[in-house]
């Protein structure tokens, strides 16, 4: 059965093969955030043990930067692990939104721990510059940074680019769009970070060809700022998640056509198709079943749809009802 992906341009499957193929998002997200952790927390060591070495500000906004971002990878593990818990009699949709949940911690966690620190950091340094030392030391980190960092977004992307190509969207708009917090913050994280570096080591470079520590610190805000603007965007998606987001139009025309071709479907008159987690569908339509059946009958029929769409792998659960007569078709 198909049902919605994120993305406006997402294809309408045939309604039996709902899953992957429609939201175009195979979970390989525990394996990219395993990757970003181990990646960051060895960057974050070198990257403050240079800073205290050396005294450049634009380091320690790095170091900052990559702490935070360590810390949040753990808040994406625990998304990770508690989207998937079963459903139970309480939560009768499952614990998928829990993913936005922690997922709104890390994006927080990265504008207080990052972005907030770095741009301090920063204006102290310009109120009260100190020279910098082993710029020589810097560079090496910042390199084998760009390294480790980079390994860990070519990752990121590598899961992006896969997703995409299957709902026939750019890397970029589907990694926005996404149901799955942990790809976007991951993605986003590791761009800004090289980004950051690329900042930093600029920074670095004009404190020792000037002599002055004014570019170090202007560095260190700059990061700051980069910083800040990811985790608001990353905020605002997962916010957008949690207050409820619907498929896209092109997926639920799709629906529709899926739908009628059942051949025990006539009409569909009204339909809604909610996420309720990463790769996780709520579906509830009105529809009007074929034949003259008594009640009786038409709730069995009724029953047996829901369990037939229930079978995809992205359908948490479904609501169907049948349609008044005069309601038009969709």
């Amino acid at each position: 059965m198909p049902t919605g992906g994120p993305n406006p341009g997402d294809p309408a499957p045939a309604l039996v093969t709902l899953g992957d193929a429609v939201t175009g998002e195979k979970s390989d997200s525990t394996l990219t955030v395993l990757i970003a952790f181990g990646a960051n927390f060895l960057v974050a060591l070198a990257k403050s043990w240079a800073a205290a070495l050396t005294g450049s500000a634009s380091l320690v906004a790095e170091a900052a930067h990559s702490w935070a971002d360590t810390g949040n990878e753990i808040f994406l593990m625990i998304a990770n692990r508690n989207a998937r818990r079963p459903a139970d009699e309480g939560h009768p949709l499952g614990f998928g939104r829990e993913a936005y949940v922690w997922s709104l911690f890390a994006a927080m966690g990265l504008f207080v721990a990052g972005s907030a620190v770095s741009i301090t950091h920063g204006i102290h340094e310009l109120l009260d510059p100190e020279p910098a030392t082993d710029f020589v030391v810097g560079y090496v980190v910042l390199g084998l940074s760009f390294l480790l960092e980079g390994t860990s977004f070519l990752q990121s992307v590598r899961q992006a680019r896969r997703e995409a190509a299957t709902v026939h969207r750019d890397v970029i708009s589907h990694v926005l769009a996404t149901s799955d917090p942990t790809l976007r913050a991951v993605f986003a994280e590791d761009a800004a970070a090289l980004i950051g570096l690329v900042i930093a080591a600029t920074g670095l470079g004009l404190h020792q060809i000037t002599g002055s520590a004014t570019p170090d610190a202007i560095g260190s805000i700059l990061v700051g700022i980069l910083l800040g603007v990811v985790a608001i965007v990353l905020i605002d998606r997962n916010r957008r998640f949690l207050v409820g987001v619907q498929v896209s139009p092109p997926v639920r025309s799709g629906i529709i056509q899926a739908l009628r071709e059942l051949p025990e479907v006539s009409r569909v008159t009204a339909l809604r198709v909610d996420f309720v987690g990463p790769r996780q569908l709520y579906l509830v339509a009105d529809v009007d079943l074929s034949g003259d059946d008594p009640e009786p009958v038409l709730a069995l029929r009724l029953r047996a749809l829901e369990a037939r769409i229930r079978e995809s792998p992205a359908v948490v659960d479904c609501t169907l009802s049948l349609s008044a007569p005069d309601e038009s078709d969709l």
